[in-house]
């Protein structure tokens, strides 16, 4: 019979066979990648959903561990680097951005002054405009 539960239950296991082959290469390439292992990464490159991942517990212990593996080894990484040098690329940021802080500053400063002669040089117009215009007085309403 074709739709025996027995058919259904070896193309069950086909499909889920084929899925775990997929995630495990996923895994390989995200690994051959040097990139962090997260579900949502091996479910990417393997083509399965985080819910397949999460719900087959070899692939969801290995996943785990590996992960866990790899913060291990940058934590070691980070801590085994010397202060010292990271102080001094601190300090380096530091001065650098202080003098960009120091050129804007003056930047906008001058921008500012020029600002300013140009506005009192626009206020001094206006009022030699205003000088030439013939003064009537109040302006009458005629009836």
């Amino acid at each position: 019979m074709r739709g025996s539960p027995e058919n259904l239950r070896q193309a069950a296991r086909a499909k889920h066979n084929a899925a775990v082959l997929r995630a495990e290469k996923g895994l390989k390439a995200v690994l051959r990648a040097q990139e962090q292992v997260t579900f949502e990464g091996v479910a990417a490159a393997g083509g399965v959903s985080k819910d397949f991942l999460y719900r087959t517990p070899e692939l969801r212990a290995r996943i785990i561990k590996l992960r866990e593996q790899q913060s291990l080894t940058r934590r070691t990484i980070i801590t085994n680097e010397p202060t010292e040098s990271s102080d001094l690329d601190t300090s380096s940021i530091i001065r650098t951005l202080t003098a960009k802080l120091a050129a804007e500053r003056s930047k906008h400063r001058q921008e500012l002054a020029e600002l300013n002669q140009a506005l009192a040089a626009a206020h001094g117009q206006i009022l030699a405009l205003k000088r030439q215009l013939p003064s009537t007085g109040p302006a009458t309403v005629h009836d």
